[in-house]
């Protein structure tokens, strides 16, 4: 193994040990707990945003910040990738050179996606291999949908970039396959969800499987980052509009 290859491991570990990988360890020891617990995996919830704070200034201060610091992670790949000759977003194709296609392309992906994920968290949950998924839990404030659309952006901007576009760059100059590099990003993205259990596990993989054959074969990780969006957006503030409407349990 040469110095450079030896270096970019490093790298890629510590980027992760920073970011997405942190999240996969702590998912992984959160199913442990789920699965050990007297009630059962299928009893129990995982809710992914939750408030921080009773005060209502306070909290909406802590969720500001987790948004801010959230992106650090962001920041470091892209100054990580950047090239003298090529800016990491042109490298990643995470720019507005083509935001027709990269819209029509990521909404697409989405309703592609959406449905038939859906329909995998119903079975999942009938089957008692999840936990109950609630995607906010934030109260009704008048910062409640502004806030879960920006968790939507940070989620879509940290996973995307750093699971795929980051990745997917350096395991490329590590002479990795691509069929490999498409595998390895979707078992990352699955095991920072298994916090949900293994419904959550065996979505996001296959959700990843497609997303890396796509990034592969349209170099542009902007149609991934749209799609990823919508999806988290729709899901937050669809969740939190209808427990506030039909008072869901």
């Amino acid at each position: 193994m040469t110095q450079q290859a030896k270096k970019i491991r490093f790298e890629i570990l510590v980027v992760f040990a920073l970011s997405l990988g942190a999240s996969a360890v702590y998912s992984i020891f959160s199913l442990l707990g789920k699965l050990t617990a007297p009630e059962g995996l299928a009893n129990q919830t995982a809710t992914i945003h939750r408030q921080l704070a009773e005060r209502e200034w306070l909290d909406l201060s802590y969720q500001l910040l987790g948004f801010t610091f959230g992106l650090a992670p962001v920041a470091l790949v892209l100054f990580l990738l950047w090239e003298k000759s090529q800016s990491p977003f042109k490298t990643l194709g995470f720019d507005l050179t083509e935001p027709g296609r990269d819209l029509a392309r990521g909404g697409a992906l989405a309703l592609a996606i959406g449905l038939p994920g859906l329909g995998l968290y119903i079975a999942s949950r009938f089957t008692g291999i999840s936990a109950e998924v609630i995607p906010a839990d934030l109260g009704s404030y008048w910062w409640t949908i502004p806030v879960l659309l920006l968790a939507a952006v940070n989620a879509a901007l940290v996973e995307e970039l750093i699971v795929v576009g980051y990745l997917f760059k350096r395991l490329s100059q590590l002479k990795v396959s691509i069929k490999s590099q498409i595998l390895v990003s979707a078992l990352i993205r699955a095991t920072y969800h298994l916090y949900q259990g293994f419904g959550g596990f065996i979505g996001n993989f296959l959700m990843g499987l497609v997303f890396g054959w796509l990034y592969q074969r349209w170099g542009r990780v902007m149609p991934l980052v749209v799609a990823h969006f919508l999806l988290d957006a729709a899901i937050f503030v669809g969740y939190s509009a209808l427990h506030g409407l039909l008072i869901l349990p």
